[in-house]
């Protein structure tokens, strides 16, 4: 059985505050850094909560007021790898003809973007399937986050239906599924591209539909 984090000194304290003064901001950009360095060397293993914070030049104790667990961590590093994905699609919007295109090319961009780095991805992705309900607001986080980018990427869905945003939900869990297909060596990256573009087509179903609420 795989080894997780415990809370160590102060680890009964929760994450601190998003109101964050400038100094936090900085000490906690470096934890979320050196994080993503380790992962990105050795995977979930290779980060040890003890060696991030002599990475990120903080006090063990501090590393636990931000982040109880290194489980807590990695969902953090996921959301911040999100966010940086967000960003890029800001200032490259993807360009298909259609809202499915579009969205599709989105999450495949990131697919390969993940793909550069497979060790950092398994990581996040163990990170968020260990995660127990104290984890629960930050991988919500995560999951709003993806949201986000999906009516980003669309282009148009400003105030979604229900049954639109149960098509984005489904998307999401499309795309996180073929993540951990992929990195299992139980997909390739064909079929993960070819079963994310066949998910994102629901956009399209939902918004031609009259019946969808």
């Amino acid at each position: 059985m795989t080894k997780v984090d415990k809370p160590g000194a102060g680890s009964g304290c929760r994450p601190v505050s998003p109101s964050l003064t400038a100094r936090q901001e900085a000490r906690r950009r470096r934890i979320l850094r050196a994080s993503a360095r380790l992962a990105a060397r050795g995977g979930f293993e290779a980060v040890q909560m003890r060696e991030v914070a002599e990475s990120s030049e903080v006090a063990l104790g501090t590393l636990y007021r931000y982040f109880p667990s290194k489980v807590h961590l990695l969902v953090a590093v996921m959301q911040d790898q999100l966010e940086r994905l967000h960003a890029t699609l800001r200032k490259q919007p993807p360009d298909g003809d259609t809202a499915a295109e579009r969205v599709a090319q989105t999450l495949v961009r990131a697919f390969r973007s993940l793909q550069r780095e497979p060790r950092l991805a398994e990581a996040m992705v163990r990170a968020l399937t260990f995660a127990d309900r104290s984890v629960a607001p930050e991988v919500e986080q995560v999951s709003r986050q993806t949201t986000a980018i999906i009516l980003e990427a669309t282009g148009g869905l400003e105030d979604p239906a229900p049954g639109q945003l149960a098509a984005v939900r489904v998307i999401e869990h499309t795309w996180h599924s073929t993540l951990v297909a992929w990195l299992s060596g139980r997909a390739s990256l064909a079929q993960a591209t070819a079963d994310i573009e066949t998910a994102c087509r629901l956009i399209e179903l939902t918004s031609a539909d009259p019946r969808t609420p």
